[in-house]
């Protein structure tokens, strides 16, 4: 892999083997210097309490928070996001001051926004027309701390709209001509571009300067790298020489543990975080 690469564990998906509070000083002691997170509450606006023990895990872990995503529902149960789904639109709306607040005290810059299933009762153009809205003001919030909002198409979820580059493109131009901002950016996940049949060469070719951020895992099976067929090395390799300079998120199921995962990355190129 590219050593000059910037490699950030995402501790939602990654040490979960560990209590989450904990995860982030495992990753410094796999030497890793920044980590990404899910969202990791179970409500939109958690007690301060919680927020402060998250917040000081990171800090005291000595890490840099490099991602976290906007409330987005339960994720286990199916749930991808609230930006689009009307029901229950406050409450992404509640969560944006709280997630921005958290990347203000960290220095994180960077807040994905899962898009959300398609929902019977309401119109595909009406979903659309609020989550128009809800992005707006998301990236609205995110501009006062210099910090941009990732829009991600994602696999594995019949509902989910968002399944191409293109799809997630499309979006981020309708909420750039809507409000006039342009810290909205594609999140290129290239397991689940891949797994949606996308074109990730073509993307990568085409859309570099619009990436935002990168996220990985092989295919079949959404493992490490170099345990399924996905050209993952020479596709990062693609990225770095048409400019890309941001974080790599390592979103991957462990194979076997969670250490023995990060065998595919010498500990030397482990810990770019400047």
């Amino acid at each position: 892999m590219n050593a000059e690469l910037r490699y950030t564990v995402n501790c939602s998906i990654l040490f979960t083997e560990l209590p989450l509070l904990e995860r982030p000083a495992a990753a410094k002691d796999a030497g890793f210097e920044a980590v990404e997170f899910w969202w990791p509450f179970a409500e939109a606006v958690p007690a301060d309490a919680e927020l402060d023990a998250f917040v000081s895990a990171i800090s005291t872990a000595g890490v840099r928070l490099t991602g976290l995503n906007f409330f987005a529902g339960d994720m286990p149960g199916g749930d991808r996001g609230l930006v689009s789904w009307p029901k229950r639109s406050s409450e992404f709306r509640a969560n944006i001051d709280v997630t921005v607040g958290i990347g203000e005290r960290l220095g994180c810059r960077a807040f994905n926004a899962l898009y959300g299933n398609r929902e019977g009762g309401h119109s595909a153009s009406e979903q659309d027309e609020l989550a128009v809205e809800n992005l707006s003001l998301a990236a609205t919030a995110a501009a006062r701390i210099g910090a941009t909002v990732l829009l991600e198409p994602v696999s594995g979820a019949e509902r989910y709209p968002l399944r191409t580059a293109a799809d997630a493109l499309s979006v981020i131009d309708r909420v750039q001509a809507a409000c006039d901002v342009r810290n909205v950016g594609l999140l290129a996940d290239l397991y689940h571009l891949a797994v949606n049949g996308d074109d990730v060469d073509q993307v990568i070719a085409v859309h570099a300067d619009r990436i935002a951020h990168v996220q990985l895992a092989d295919a079949p099976g959404r493992n490490e790298p170099g345990t399924g067929s996905l050209p993952l090395q020479a596709q990062l390799a693609a990225l770095a020489a048409r400019g890309y300079s941001g974080w790599i998120g390592l979103e991957y199921k462990p194979s076997t543990s969670t250490l023995d995962s990060f065998g595919w990355l010498p500990r030397e190129q482990r810990g770019h975080a400047g």
